[in-house]
């Protein structure tokens, strides 16, 4: 058994210092210590997935970052592993907890995850080792990990056993009630502006300076075809996850960031809009382009059409939130947006459908990761402090 500060004060002498994750009990000293902690940042996520996708934001942001889950959780991680760290090579060191150990007595819902967890993992191509349980394998476990995250460009996982650390009490700042965010209501309530054609407008205001993470489908795919950018983060897959990559970028980086997400990925992991309320980077802008349907699939209906994601984020906790529907009122949001302090929720109800010409990346997943960190490290775009 060890004790937590002795994990966290060697990774952050080996430069890990972005942690974010689920609780499990198997983590609870672990979580306490590094919530407890003020030297370190800490998000807690709404979901596993969510948390992978917000320390893949972090680490484009320079961040070296950890997940902590059960393993339960990384059911709701495999979506992002696979279609979201494996393509655009993004590395995060997981610890996730080993709940239904064989021999251990737990609870029936654990079971099977526990007879499948080493196998689970090395399906999806994670290569792991056992959570170091005394003192001096701690040094040389984070060092193995370390190196093939860097040979790989891929996460890397320690299981957690039972009782790895030592208890550890929870010191938690009770969180500061956020003033009431502020509304604007731009609707025309004519037709309804083409998505390509917000594009294109917000491509014409947005400053050289800020970093734009566009979700997957057609959405990318357009803000592709109509500029192809290095401060362009283009999601291929994660469908859910591009709110939540933003708000790791947006944390760890003074730049304006902008999430362009759709009706269906956004009511995927609506989570992830609370997460963003409760942290609140003053930096964000998130807007979710509602067309009704699953445009990249055929147009299949979304539920979005009863949704009202504007109050459904200022109930969350952002600063602000516009409704729009025409290219009038989108300028006049995403003006607010760009020069008041956020978060900022645009929810802009746009017509079905995509450009006739629409092109798809050309420029690989992992190259387009790579371009994206650089932008975000160059001059004009210092990291905040944790």
């Amino acid at each position: 058994m060890i004790k937590a500060a002795q994990f966290l004060s060697e990774a952050s002498r080996q430069g890990i210092d972005f942690y974010t994750g689920v609780p499990c009990s198997f983590l609870t000293p672990m979580i306490n210590r590094v919530i407890s902690d003020p030297a370190i940042q800490y998000v807690g996520a709404a979901s596993e997935g969510e948390a992978v996708a917000i320390a893949a934001g972090a680490w484009l942001a320079g961040r070296e970052t950890v997940v902590m889950c059960q393993n339960s959780g990384l059911g709701n991680a495999v979506n992002p592993l696979t279609s979201l760290n494996w393509p655009f090579r993004i590395p995060t060191l997981m610890i996730v907890t080993w709940r239904g150990q064989a021999g251990l007595k737990d609870e029936p819902q654990h079971e099977l995850m526990g007879e499948i967890t080493a196998s689970l993992l090395d399906v999806l191509r994670v290569p792991h080792l056992p959570f170091p349980t005394q003192p001096d394998e701690i040094a040389k476990a984070l060092n193995a990990a370390r190196s093939s995250m860097a040979e790989t460009g891929l996460p890397f996982a320690f299981i957690m056993a039972k009782d790895s650390v030592e208890e550890e009490t929870l010191d938690q700042p009770q969180p500061s009630l956020s003033p009431p965010g502020g509304y604007s209501d731009f609707r025309s309530n004519g037709p309804k502006a083409a998505r390509a054609n917000l594009l294109e407008r917000l491509l014409s205001v947005i400053p050289q300076s800020a970093a734009v993470v566009a979700t997957t489908g057609k959405c990318g795919r357009e803000l592709f075809t109509l500029a192809d950018r290095e401060q362009h983060l283009y999601q291929v897959g994660s469908m859910g996850g591009a709110s939540a990559m933003g708000l790791g970028v947006a944390l760890n980086t003074d730049r304006p960031v902008v999430v362009l997400d759709g009706d269906g990925a956004a009511l995927m992991k609506m989570g992830n809009v609370a997460t963003i309320g409760a942290y609140r980077p003053g930096n964000l802008t998130h807007v979710i382009f509602d067309n009704g349907v699953h445009d990249s699939t055929g147009g299949q209906m979304t539920v979005s059409g009863s949704v009202d994601f504007a109050q459904v984020a200022l109930a969350s906790g952002y600063a602000h939130a516009s409704s729009v529907d025409d290219a009038l009122g989108f300028d006049k949001a995403i003006a607010m947006a760009l020069t008041t302090p956020g978060p900022h929720l645009i929810h802009a109800r746009i017509a079905p459908g995509s450009m006739d010409k629409l092109g798809r990346p050309t420029v690989k997943p992992w190259e387009v990761a790579r371009r994206f960190k650089a932008f975000l490290q160059a001059e004009g775009g210092k990291a905040a402090t944790s």
